[in-house]
């Protein structure tokens, strides 16, 4: 008998769906925490500062796929490079294309996740290459697309202002496609967290 706090996920679609919800509201916490911590400290968009808040984000993400899959020392591991590529890559690109290259970091983020969650993370039973670009396309889409609806949550830049509850609202929205396309799981392959 499998213990509760050890159970695998079945690719049942409750299962699924409160894997991707739990994802989608962690990370969601993560990045309003993200939010508090540029708004609060004043911080401006400084390379060494973007580039932490890439690797720290990532890294969570990094890890949740981890847990689920039983490999969250690897899943942070990848999270975190995943992090600094997308956030070296806006910062090398930014000043050429304006802050639109945020967009275009954001889709290459779910495409490299949807390689971590789908190879990485799965030795034992990767998911085919076509399935792993087919999810990473699905996810950067969806997620794409939910990121530019929620990207006003910044503007006009008021601190004092910002309502922290629409932001972690608005992060939710903003993954929910993403961890939909990446956490549908085979049989045994990933367990929720305890």
């Amino acid at each position: 008998m499998v213990s509760a706090t050890n159970r695998p996920i079945y690719n049942h679609p409750i299962d699924n769906a409160r894997a991707v919800l739990i994802g989608a509201l962690m990370i969601a916490a993560v990045s309003t925490l993200g939010d508090f911590i540029w708004a609060g400290l004043h911080l401006r968009h400084r390379p060494l500062y973007g580039l932490s808040h890439g690797i720290l984000l990532f890294l969570c993400i990094g890890l949740y796929l981890g847990t689920l899959a039983k490999q969250s020392a690897l899943g942070a591991l990848g999270g975190a490079v995943i992090g600094l590529l997308a956030a070296g890559s806006f910062y090398v690109l930014a000043p050429i294309a304006g802050y639109s290259v945020m967009f275009f970091a954001w889709a290459f983020v779910w495409l490299a996740l949807a390689i971590l969650a789908g190879r990485t993370l799965r030795r034992e039973n990767p998911l085919r290459w076509n399935e792993v670009l087919g999810r990473g396309s699905f996810a950067a889409i969806g997620s794409g697309l939910a990121f530019y609806l929620i990207s006003g949550i910044w503007r006009p830049f008021n601190p004092q202002g910002w309502d922290y509850a629409v932001h972690f609202l608005s992060w939710t929205v903003a993954y929910l496609p993403g961890f939909s396309a990446l956490i549908k799981v085979q049989p045994k392959q990933y367990s929720l967290p305890s």
